[in-house]
């Protein structure tokens, strides 16, 4: 358990209530969001909590949507303000990285406008363009050379 951090992929663990509003409320990107389309969004990914291993608090929540066999997008990585700065963005993206790998996926891609050095930490790069996507290549597989 680094810094007290408990990383979960139970959906029965993640508090819908907290991570909609988080989202719907507090996020650049989903700002507006309904619970209706939220559910949806959850019922139809994989999801990731990481929460605080004294109090139990959910701190961060996350999610992939994938086929399971070539490709994954990882989305809605949203750590609690108040929690920032003690390695929860770390151990969310860890925990999504260690569940995904097995899966042997051929590439995992994400969006980002503020994070870049957190993901590339995990093996993200920058695409060419547009410059706000970045995409990490699996494990034996390499970007096509122009």
């Amino acid at each position: 358990m680094p810094n007290g951090l408990v990383f979960s992929s139970d959906t029965s663990t993640i508090d819908v209530d907290l991570v909609h509003r988080w989202l719907s409320e507090e996020s650049y990107w989903a700002r507006g969001r309904t619970r209706e389309t939220h559910e949806a969004a959850m019922a139809g990914s994989r999801n990731y909590g990481v929460f605080d291993a004294q109090s139990g608090q959910q701190l961060a929540y996350a999610r992939a949507i994938t086929d399971g066999a070539t490709f994954a997008w990882i989305a809605d990585v949203f750590v609690d303000p108040a929690a920032r700065g003690r390695g929860v963005g770390i151990r969310v993206m860890q925990g999504i990285i260690d569940d995904l790998e097995p899966l042997g996926l051929k590439r995992t891609a994400l969006f980002t406008e503020d994070a870049h050095t957190l993901y590339e930490r995990f093996g993200f790069q920058s695409l060419p363009d547009p410059d706000g996507w970045m995409l990490r290549w699996g494990t034996g597989y390499a970007p096509a050379t122009p």
